[in-house]
């Protein structure tokens, strides 16, 4: 095993991927009626114990990761600590923005002395599983509630599978750290159909979450949904050739109408549904995407 692309690989992941969990389990909380108060507590349960963990990969991480990170937009945006105070207010779900603050000031990585931090990356990782076989098994509950009808939710069946396949991938990295050492990237073919899976998603979401008079940005919205979806079939349809230029530009033009749509929202231009802290969530999933199809 290789400790340093360990430790920095296991940091990278959390400071990404635990972020995402923290918020899944605030928009599902977000979500709920007040008929569902146990699956609301649930939620907030591993809210807070995902930014446990996101604190913990913080104070592990400063000298300990890369720069090309740390300055994706992947991590935290110019938009994040508003989007956090906005939504707090908002929803009354109360939000830790110090860990935005503490991973705004991170510095990257010097690659001295992270022998000493081995065991509590280790430790990191096995909490990460246990918390992540949880929060899946909650999101596949509610899932299933939600399409047997005995559920009532403002989050979409589709987005509820969507966050499941998210936290799966998530799971399933760590468990590669943990039994290999490191993260073996699967064929760049299957990291882009992934994430052209994800961005498609992303935009039929938007979509379904503007007001119907922002007809605009729902045609835009739709544009991205349908360029997304050629891309999706022609990924499944290569067989080892990737499409790495195609995705790049697709996903840096969905970047840009992202960026747009959360200083709209965060600045109250925007009519829709959509929680500043959500618009800010997909923008940075387009962040690591480009940051992937870059390396």
């Amino acid at each position: 095993m290789h400790t340093e692309n360990y430790i920095a690989q296991s940091l990278e992941l959390h400071l990404f991927f635990g972020r995402i969990m923290k918020e899944h389990s605030l928009f599902l909380k977000a979500g709920f009626t007040p008929v569902n108060k146990n699956f609301s507590a649930k939620a907030e349960f591993y809210k807070n114990e995902f930014e446990k963990l996101l604190s913990r990969a913080i104070t592990l991480s400063n000298g300990k990761v890369s720069g090309k990170v740390l300055n994706s937009g992947e991590i935290v945006t110019e938009f994040t600590l508003v989007a956090e105070r906005q939504t707090e207010k908002l929803t009354g779900i109360p939000i830790n923005s110090n860990i935005t603050r503490r991973e705004l000031n991170l510095s990257s990585c010097n690659c001295h002395d992270v022998t000493n931090r081995f065991g509590q990356v280790k430790a990191l990782n096995r909490t990460a599983l246990r918390l992540l076989n949880g929060l899946i098994a909650l999101k596949e509950e509610i899932l299933d509630k939600v399409l047997s009808c005995q559920m009532f939710t403002m989050n979409y069946p589709l987005l509820l599978e969507h966050i499941i396949r998210e936290a799966k991938l998530y799971r399933k990295y760590v468990q590669m750290l943990e039994e290999n050492g490191e993260i073996c990237m699967q064929s760049m073919k299957e990291v882009e159909c992934f994430w052209n899976q994800i961005m498609m998603e992303h935009a039929l979401f938007i979509r379904g979450l503007l007001d119907p008079s922002e007809t605009e940005l729902i045609n835009s919205a739709d544009g991205f949904a349908a360029d997304y979806s050629a891309l999706l079939n022609s990924c499944h349809n290569a067989q080892n050739r990737t499409l790495t230029v195609d995705s790049i530009t697709e996903t840096k033009k969905f970047r840009d109408f992202k960026t747009a749509g959360a200083n709209g929202i965060e600045s109250c231009q925007i009519r829709s549904l959509i929680l500043p802290l959500l618009a800010d969530h997909v923008l940075r999933e387009a962040n690591h995407f480009i940051r992937i199809l870059e390396n």
